[in-house]
């Protein structure tokens, strides 16, 4: 009779770093958003999504800001409500946002929120912006004039169909 084959002993496998330099992983600023978009997710679970919900954290949002962007948070929301009433308001990872079908349509993104130079209006791909191959996603803000306000509006009413 012969003898079974003996298995060759496995030796443990040590790790080594990909690299010398050490992850600093997420900023304070995105571990914030983290967290507010995870309290926002379970918000979502728990309430009947209603439009007064939505309003009323999209403004508790916009008071957080400072200065001149919360006046621009605060004329953007007048906008895409008027522009687009179809878009339910809510916050997005702590910023205001309109959303259609659950999916966010259009976003802000106040200077202070990362420490970015300017404020953000971004919308995501549920947008219907396309233009060839190529189109802006996001918009840089450091005012809103008549002419940027028209042109958001109607960048919004395009963007829902």
């Amino acid at each position: 009779m012969s003898q079974p084959a003996k298995k060759a002993a496995r030796k443990p496998v040590k790790s080594t770093p990909a690299s010398s330099k050490t992850s600093k992983g997420f900023t304070d600023a995105e571990r914030e958003a983290m967290k507010a978009r995870a309290q926002e997710l379970k918000a979502e679970a728990r309430a009947n999504k209603s439009r007064a919900e939505g309003e009323a954290a999209v403004l508790a949002a916009i008071a957080k800001m400072k200065g001149p962007d919360r006046a621009m948070a605060k004329r953007l929301h007048a906008i895409v409500t008027a522009a687009a009433p179809v878009l339910m308001p809510k916050t997005w990872y702590g910023m205001p946002a309109y959303a259609k079908d659950d999916k966010v349509v259009c976003f802000f993104k106040d200077a202070q929120k990362f420490g970015d130079r300017y404020a953000t209006f971004g919308f995501n791909d549920k947008a219907k912006l396309d233009d060839g191959v190529m189109w802006p996603t996001a918009f840089a803000l450091k005012e809103l004039t008549a002419a940027e306000e028209a042109r958001i509006s109607a960048l919004v009413k395009k963007a829902v169909g």
